[in-house]
């Protein structure tokens, strides 16, 4: 399982304390230091079954400076996904990737009933 976080992150923290208190091993990825790749980023999106809206950071700085706000519906899907592959600031953390899931942003209940079960 791969965990792709930026450390400074306080959801992002707040996540990795919860793995770890469940007894979770996973991999580590600085998303800001590692960017995903567009075709990571694509393959994540079509795993997910989430619309790609939700993989943006939209509460970050850049992407209000960028102002995706109003810029994301007039955008193709393809083009989204090469914005988000230019720079991990841009994209919602922390992420949980396997073989069959993919999960964006920190919820404990859903990361619990989709996490916690498969360990079982």
């Amino acid at each position: 399982m791969l965990f792709i976080q930026y450390p400074k992150c306080s959801t992002c923290q707040k996540a990795k304390k919860w793995l770890d208190a469940q007894n979770i091993t996973y991999m580590e990825r600085h998303i800001a230091e590692d960017n995903p790749s567009y075709d990571e980023l694509k393959q994540w999106h079509e795993k997910s079954g989430m619309p790609l809206k939700k993989f943006f950071n939209t509460s970050g700085m850049l992407y209000k400076d960028m102002k995706l706000k109003d810029r994301l519906p007039d955008m193709s899907e393809e083009e989204q996904l090469k914005l988000l592959a230019t720079n991990g600031m841009l994209v919602k953390r922390p992420l949980i990737v396997d073989a069959d899931k993919v999960l964006v942003g920190f919820k404990e209940a859903e990361w619990g009933e989709k996490l916690l079960l498969q360990k079982d």
